[in-house]
């Protein structure tokens, strides 16, 4: 199985986003996306950094894809995707329709988690659209990721997210803007003091989700590296690891000592707890509620 870092989710420097990426040139992580999915008024980088940071990673002997914005709002977004589909140096995620469109009838594309790709005529489609590779939404299991492939029955590239907050929701609303009382278009780019997200507890203290701008996550890590033999006999061929703001470079290390059979799956897991940012979940993979831990 190969290891993919997926796109940063999270609003971070400019300089600080830069450093990330120098040190996940050295990382030991086949495939990099790239990009802003979340939010168009984050600006610390723009699509020729994100470009220039991409045939760094190029250099360094890495897949590079470009992912798409998720949410797609005004003209701004479009013409902004407009010139990710149109560059021709690396591949595309989808991460909606909007792209699917614009992508439809050139070969090679990724169909990103956010289509919710659900049933085989969906995911028929989008392969007859172009699509070469096939990223699962994090909700589906590993029973049903094993039916919807048997079920298209052609070779398709499988990933799956096997690392990080779980990205469950989006809105037109601003979540975070709302939680200092500021209007969405007026947000002072309140995300950027969050590194790993703004934590949401319960009444009682327990933490529930995670607001990061428009989108919502998770509290718990979606952690499957005690699962790697379980997703290595469902025709999983890529596994994806979602940035956090410290030790990605050693969760991807793990997942990789771990692939390669340097060590045990259960125990590249427990090494992986001190590094996490909350505790571990790995429920939508056993078809359960999302915030079990139902092995380790």
């Amino acid at each position: 199985m190969k290891l993919a870092l997926g796109p940063l989710l999270y609003y971070w420097p400019r300089q600080r986003t830069l450093d990330f990426y120098r040190e996940v040139a050295a990382a030991p992580v086949d495939i990099v996306y790239l990009g802003e999915t979340v939010c168009s008024r984050r600006h610390e980088l723009r699509l020729p950094d994100w470009l220039d940071i991409g045939e760094q990673l190029t250099a360094a002997g890495k897949e590079v894809v470009l992912s798409s914005q998720t949410l797609i709002e005004s003209e701004s977004d479009l013409k902004t995707l407009r010139r990710i589909v149109e560059q021709a140096r690396f591949r595309v995620e989808a991460n909606d329709m909007a792209a699917v469109h614009l992508l439809a009838g050139s070969a090679g594309w990724v169909a990103g988690p956010s289509l919710n790709v659900f049933n085989p005529q969906t995911l028929a489609l989008l392969v007859e659209l172009g699509a070469r590779r096939f990223v699962a939404a994090p909700e589906v299991s590993g029973d049903a990721l094993s039916q919807l492939l048997a079920a298209h029955g052609e070779p398709l590239e499988c990933e799956v997210f096997a690392y990080g907050r779980l990205p469950l929701a989006y809105s037109a609303r601003c979540f975070t803007a709302r939680h200092f009382n500021l209007q969405k278009d007026a947000c002072e780019f309140r995300c950027i003091a969050f590194e790993d997200g703004l934590p949401l507890t319960t009444r009682e203290g327990r933490p529930f989700l995670t607001i990061n701008g428009i989108q919502t996550q998770s509290a718990r890590i979606h952690n499957l590296l005690a699962d790697l033999p379980a997703l290595a006999g469902a025709r999983v061929d890529v596994l994806r690891i979602s940035p956090q703001a410290h030790h990605t470079a050693e969760i991807i290390t793990l997942f990789a000592d771990a692939v390669a059979g340097r060590g045990t799956a259960r125990a590249a897991f427990d090494a992986s707890r001190p590094l996490m940012t909350g505790e571990a979940c790995n429920g939508f993979w056993y078809g359960r509620a999302g915030l079990d831990q139902t092995i380790a």
